[in-house]
């Protein structure tokens, strides 16, 4: 097969705009991606714009063609900078933010403060008078303490704060224990089973500073089974028919949270956005009817199904381990410092060599880091083509949660991010220098 002719691996799971250029490349929005490697080194984490806007519109239409009163709130903690904050305000999406952090990322780019809703297990008060002062939409309160701390908070500053209560439902969707969270041994939100619930709703209508409008719960990441989602909102609108008969709650919103899956393998496909919009609506549908409730406002929050294909991860290989009989290593220049998924949740990728798409995988190897530890493996057993130093690996999928996980460890400095578009790529964030790692140590020369 000619270079020219070569047809593209994994094309159902890479960026939408990726192709091979005449020389054999993987290009992505019309850039080749080992000149990308070449201008602005390696790893080198490359999002495709069009793919993030079409992402973004294709959850806003399915859900709402289905449940005209639908909000799609990004879930911030998958991977949230300026310029995808800006993105993703342009797309008309709401944002989900789990820190400080995150709020003062989205508020630099004047992200919509009514359209960010706060959740998290252990807000700190500097976090929620920050929430305050922006005039944030929503605080999902997820524990007595900080329904009685928000209370004081927003009673101080003048305000009603706009809540949701998160609940803990008891469902398991069947995903790793490290990122299941609406079990009943959760530390996240108000379990059902156990009364608090209920004593939680009660509280929180007797508190003037804060105005109780709607119910969230968050089962896990990610969830290939849509009946996980049916049960949650069934347990929920039962429970806002009890709360509504018992203490007067006016169910206005209601969210079943994210964890939308996203197909890292091309044998382990994940369901669309359209299923997972139809079995929410569906079951929001039915509980209206079995319960007798008006239909509330539905928000639902995808963050990897959001950014995981539109972004790739560039490598470049390094060394080689031949074991005879056991195993071939073949060393990158990343690893767990800039992906630690693979390590701490048994996470999966599909990787193609991305100035030889040309040729045909003729090995199994096992793609390792360079980090001290031998748990430092970003692929196991893959089939590639013959790899030698200087060639350019591409982890597809990259876009969830490696950047926000990755780390300095081994005194390493994170990797630069550029976004494509129509054949240019524009740096949005810079790869950190020697001095970046050293910029926050207080010391003086003796």
């Amino acid at each position: 097969m000619s270079k020219a002719s070569a047809k593209l691996p994994l094309a159902g799971i890479l960026p939408l705009t990726a192709a091979v250029s005449d020389d054999g490349h993987l290009t992505i929005a019309g850039c080749d991606t080992v000149e990308l490697a070449r201008e602005f080194g390696t790893p080198l984490y490359v999002f495709d714009e069009e793919t993030l806007r079409h992402k973004c519109r294709e959850f806003r239409s399915e859900f709402r063609s289905r449940h005209p009163d639908a909000a799609v709130s990004y879930a911030a903690k998958a991977y949230l900078g300026r310029a995808l904050a800006a993105l993703l305000a342009e797309e008309g999406m709401n944002l989900e933010v789990v820190s400080g952090g995150e709020l003062a990322i989205a508020r630099s780019v004047d992200f919509p403060a009514e359209r960010i809703s706060f959740h998290g297990n252990n807000k700190s008060e500097g976090e929620l008078r920050e929430a305050l002062v922006c005039g944030i939409g929503r605080v999902a309160v997820d524990n007595f303490h900080e329904l009685a701390l928000l209370a004081r908070l927003a009673q101080e500053a003048g305000k009603r704060q706009v809540i949701w209560l998160r609940l803990s439902p008891d469902i398991d969707p069947h995903t790793h224990h490290h990122t299941t969270t609406g079990v009943l041994d959760s530390k996240f939100g108000f379990p059902i089973t156990t009364g608090q619930a209920e004593q939680a709703v009660k509280q929180a209508l007797n508190l003037p500073s804060l105005e109780l409008v709607g119910l969230h719960a968050h089962l896990g990441s990610p969830i290939f089974e849509v009946e996980h989602f049916q049960r949650a909102v069934d347990v929920l609108m039962a429970f806002a028919a009890r709360m509504a008969q018992r203490h007067g709650l006016r169910l206005l919103e209601l969210s079943p949270g994210g964890g939308f899956a996203v197909q890292y393998l091309e044998d382990v496909p994940a369901p669309a956005a359209a299923e997972y919009a139809e079995a929410i609506a569906g079951a929001l549908r039915e509980g209206q009817r079995a319960y007798g409730l008006p239909p509330p406002k539905l928000v639902v929050e995808p963050g990897r199904a959001v950014v995981s294909q539109a972004c790739v991860a560039l490598y470049s290989v390094g060394a080689t381990k031949d074991i005879p009989g056991v195993r071939r290593y073949v060393a990158v220049d990343g690893g767990m410092g800039d992906n630690i998924r693979p390590a701490l949740y048994g996470a999966r990728y599909s990787a193609l060599v991305a100035n030889k798409l040309g040729e045909a995988a003729g090995e199994r190897v096992t793609i390792a880091g360079k980090f001290c530890e031998s748990g430092d493996v970003l692929l196991r057993d893959s089939h590639l083509p013959r790899l030698e130093a200087g060639d350019l690996l591409a982890v597809a999928v990259a876009g969830a949660y490696s950047l926000p996980m990755s780390s300095n460890y081994n005194a390493s400095l994170r990797p630069a991010i550029v976004m494509v578009k129509d054949g240019a790529a524009r740096l949005i964030r810079r790869r950190e220098t020697y001095e970046d790692l050293m910029r926050c140590d207080v010391w003086t020369a003796r």
